[in-house]
């Protein structure tokens, strides 16, 4: 599921130790603020200017209060990012799992629903490799995953195989796609014209134009009206290949 990574400082996860718990209002701090309010506007900030943009000193200028007021709530910025982590993976719309639907259905679910998240939130991706991700937005997303891909019919030493190849490709396409939609912004162009900028650009590097030239066909094929459309595709038919290669694996068990 979502990467579970560790930074090298030794720094464990606001979720251990009891600091979740911490954030009461204090004597003298501003009323209206708590630890939900920022995590609120964390995400807010994130999602308007970005990871690398974003600093104790913006939120506490966005909340009007002071940076050594957000320190009551929260004890460092890594602590912040990682609540803001979950409270994204909070607006998920998952499947129940013990419901009478088939895992196929359930699991193309799970993953256009990150596939959604991943690209609404493009900070999502790196920060989801960077944390423990224990947080309990995130422990329900892999709950659900695990008890989806255990209905499958394959045996228990395949079943973390086919949730990394299936949430990996997810993983890397939302990035990819979040990415290019940035891109696309930044440079204040629709997607379609960005893409027709990328690809003209492209055809001017010798090896380029002759492996462009090489996939017309394939690119014709592929169908869809619009960048969006294409991607759409692409995603559908990704997903089936994997939904295949795990009935063709739980076949024989």
């Amino acid at each position: 599921m979502p990467n579970a990574g560790q930074k090298a400082s030794g720094r464990t996860s606001v979720w251990l130790e009891g600091k979740v718990r911490r954030g009461g209002r204090a004597g003298g701090q501003p009323s209206g603020l708590d630890r939900d309010r920022i995590t609120e506007v964390t995400v807010r900030l994130l999602d308007a200017e970005g990871l690398t943009k974003f600093s104790m000193r913006r939120l506490a200028a966005e909340l009007n209060v002071t940076a050594m007021s957000v320190y009551w709530y929260v004890d460092t910025k890594d602590d912040l990012l990682e609540l803001a982590l979950d409270a994204a993976f909070g607006e998920l719309e998952l499947p129940d799992p013990e419901a009478d639907e088939d895992w196929r259905d359930q699991l193309r679910t799970v993953a256009r629903e990150y596939r959604g998240l991943l690209v609404r939130h493009p900070w999502v991706s790196p920060l989801a490799g960077t944390f423990l991700n224990i947080g309990p937005n995130s422990l329900a997303l892999s709950r659900i995953v695990h008890r989806v891909i255990r209905k499958t019919g394959l045996p228990a030493h395949g079943i973390t195989g086919a949730i990394s190849a299936v949430f990996q490709f997810v993983y890397g396409f939302g990035t990819i796609e979040g990415h290019f939609i940035a891109r696309s912004a930044q440079a204040g162009m629709t997607q379609e014209a960005y893409f027709r900028h990328a690809m003209t650009t492209a055809t001017r590097a010798p090896g380029a134009a002759e492996i462009l030239k090489e996939n017309e066909e394939i690119m014709t094929a592929r169908g869809g009206d619009t960048v969006e459309e294409m991607r759409d595709r692409d995603f559908t038919f990704a997903l089936d290949l994997l939904i295949k290669g795990i009935e063709a694996m739980a076949a024989p068990a």
